[in-house]
């Protein structure tokens, strides 16, 4: 990914959101002050982040586009017409984000560069792995004399089934996605109630009954000399801990079960994970 100036702006502005946070809202002990960290965080790794599934839906439109460039090629070439040329005459059409690579491969084999270096040049630019397996395959068949006809034909076929099956685990997935993320979020609930409503409670009793004991030692109940103390347990930085971890993980079995890749989940690990801190920092006031 190349370092853009949208993404230094958005570290500046989280930076001095952080550094606003820290001279102001913790000298004030406000109950902001966590909340703006996460915000400041967001803000810092958000343009990637767009970038990232900017980057995502491009390549969908490249694997979709590259389809119809090669049903083009594929019906020139049945009409009798040889590949540069049926390159070259489909080039001007348009393919949408496929549009510059399909134009440039025509003007590299209007310049006699041979078609195996521009197929392979074209799907190195790319930079998309449905079109190199295509394109490496097409390579092949050029170079042992196979049937380019056959041959595209069978991309076709290929990159069909693949767009197939990758729609079928979507949808598949979906629900699991929308599972995931309600699980999550009862989490957040459970969490919540915990730390708002019950923790008080067991504080109070826990103190009420070290009151009785401290009050029998002093009046001699016990004989010697003996201190009570209460180990205090900071419960609001361990399920900020646990909300942490379960938004992460929640989010690559998300990612993996809808996309297949564990690097897709952490988009979802980055919003589950977020969204959690900053739900349960607002709503506990820590």
């Amino acid at each position: 990914m190349k370092l853009k100036s949208i993404h230094l702006t958005g570290f500046v502005i989280g930076f001095l959101l952080l550094i606003i946070d820290l001279i102001v809202f913790l000298q004030m002990e406000s109950r902001l002050f966590k909340p703006l960290i996460a915000i400041s965080i967001l803000s810092m790794i958000l343009p990637f982040w767009l970038d990232i599934i900017k980057e995502g839906k491009r390549h969908k439109e490249l694997e979709e586009k590259f389809l119809e460039f090669v049903r083009s090629i594929t019906d020139s070439v049945k009409a009798g017409i040889p590949i540069p040329k049926a390159i070259i005459e489909v080039s001007h059409a348009d393919y949408g984000a496929l549009s510059p690579f399909v134009r440039k491969l025509a003007y590299q084999i209007e310049w006699g560069i041979p078609l195996r270096d521009a197929f392979m040049r074209f799907a190195k630019n790319t930079e998309n792995k449905v079109i190199r397996r295509s394109m490496s395959i097409v390579i092949e068949a050029e170079q042992s004399g196979g049937n380019i006809q056959d041959v595209l034909i069978a991309v076709t076929n290929s990159v069909i089934q693949i767009k197939k099956i990758k729609e079928e685990r979507r949808s598949n997935a979906f629900s699991q996605l929308i599972q995931g993320y309600f699980v999550f979020f009862i989490f957040i609930g459970i969490m919540v109630i915990l730390q708002v409503y019950l923790m008080p409670q067991l504080t109070e009793i826990s103190g009420t009954v070290l009151t009785g004991i401290e009050s029998g030692i002093t009046t001699g109940f016990y004989e010697g000399e003996g201190e009570a103390t209460a180990a205090i347990i900071d419960f609001n930085t361990i399920f900020t801990g646990m909300i942490l971890i379960q938004g992460f993980f929640a989010g690559l079995m998300v990612g993996k079960f809808a996309e297949g890749q564990l690097k897709a989940g952490l988009r979802h690990s980055l919003i589950l994970a977020v969204l959690g801190y900053l739900i349960f920092t607002l709503a506990t006031g820590f």
